[in-house]
């Protein structure tokens, strides 16, 4: 027999959520800055945010990621509470890159971990002699050069 859950309830994961986002939103960071009209250093404190995860949110609630998805991922009662928390993973990181937060170089690194993609799919059937051979006989076509059907 396994050990006993640490999160109880859907609603308990709800809320432990709530505590995740708030804490992920008020990040403090103490930042310093030469201010060359004093001639001094100068910190700061400043609210920053991180994306939400939910590997974050195992770290901030204790529990490994295998525990999650193994776990709290599998069982019925908790599928509902589990696919919000995915999505809404999924759309603050969308949120932050869209804003600026989140450099957009890193955003295919990033994006990828939802099925988001930048590779372009090129689709060009034939070759180009082929492309032009089929604009040349429609060309002759419009000016009723060769109407053998």
């Amino acid at each position: 027999m396994g050990r006993p859950l640490k999160i109880k309830t859907p609603e308990e994961m709800e809320q432990l959520w709530e505590k995740y986002k708030a804490d992920c939103d008020n990040q403090e960071v103490l930042t310093h800055d030469f201010s060359s009209k004093n001639s001094e250093f100068v910190s700061a404190k400043l609210k920053r945010s991180i994306t939400y995860t939910i590997e974050g949110f195992c770290v901030f609630v204790g529990i490994s990621r295998q525990q999650f998805y193994d776990h709290y991922a599998k069982m019925k009662k908790y599928t509902d509470i589990v696919t919000r928390i995915r999505e809404e993973c999924e759309v603050d990181a969308r949120k932050k890159f869209e804003l600026q937060v989140i450099p957009s170089q890193l955003a295919g690194l990033w994006m990828s971990k939802y099925g988001y993609t930048t590779k372009v799919e090129n689709n060009v059937s034939g070759t180009l002699e082929t492309e032009k051979t089929k604009l040349d006989d429609m060309i002759k076509q419009m000016q009723g050069g060769d109407c053998s059907s």
